[in-house]
């Protein structure tokens, strides 16, 4: 199925936007095919605040109407738990905010930015998203991440190079309990990396350790810096290790 004939056949739809490659591709492709298309965001502390200055930044560039929910992630006991299976209830409190929401402004049809790279046997926030009936239409387009990018630079989108970028959580092992504290660290240490032109990395924590995985390519920077790095860091964490085995 193509863009233009999913949006012929769906005119009004409310988005999940989280201002990365895909939903914003995804917001573009919508608005060129003159769909009705309202963007909901998604404010918890899940997200790192540059994705939500992104997510404003391209909604204005593209004039779409974006709408900003707060959600307090972390009162759902089983998403503060942290389970293998946390994305699936997570997305379950994000889309269920969503589909409340959407209903009062008069959308039924939600959609997300999940592509045809996608993984969904490894991915239990898929389930909750089909459990909830809601679409992806780049998915259903086949298009795939490498596309997208393509087809973004195309359109002038300034996320079309945008590093992939998990939510906060992702940075800590399932069966450590999330809290705000935690989350809070990992945003200001990626923060301080992103700013020193660090690209595609993780700080990963795990009982007060933090394990940096990063490209290979940017390892020398790395430790020319690390005196520096380390001084940041220890703020926030315990110790701070470099992960040899995985690279991002």
């Amino acid at each position: 199925m193509e863009l233009q004939q999913f949006f012929t056949e769906h005119p009004k739809c409310a988005l999940a936007f989280s201002g990365g490659v895909d939903s914003s591709y995804l917001l573009y492709a919508a608005l060129q095919c003159h769909t009705d298309v309202r963007a909901y965001y998604v404010k918890s502390a899940f997200q790192p605040e540059f994705e939500f200055e992104d997510a404003k930044k391209l909604a204005g560039e593209l004039h779409a109407d974006m709408k900003v929910i707060p959600v307090d992630v972390l009162a759902d006991e089983t998403v503060r738990k942290n389970p293998k299976n946390r994305c699936y209830f997570c997305k379950q409190v994000i889309f269920s905010t969503i589909l409340r929401e959407a209903a009062k402004d008069g959308y039924t049809v939600i959609l997300d930015g999940t592509n045809a790279s996608d993984d969904a046997g490894d991915r239990p926030g898929m389930k909750a998203l089909q459990e909830m009936q809601v679409l992806s239409p780049l998915r259903l387009s086949g298009l795939t991440k490498s596309e997208i990018r393509r087809l973004s630079k195309e359109a002038g989108l300034f996320t079309w190079d945008k590093s992939a970028y998990a939510c906060l959580a992702t940075r800590i092992p399932a069966g450590e309990e999330i809290t705000a504290e935690k989350l809070i660290a990992t945003e200001k240490a990626e923060g301080f990396l992103f700013e020193r032109g660090y690209t595609d990395f993780r700080v990963r924590q795990m009982n007060g350790t933090a394990k940096l995985q990063m490209r290979e390519e940017q390892l020398p920077k790395l430790l020319s810096e690390r005196k520096e790095i380390l001084t940041e860091l220890k703020k926030y964490y315990d110790s701070v290790l470099l992960d040899l085995e995985v690279r991002t």
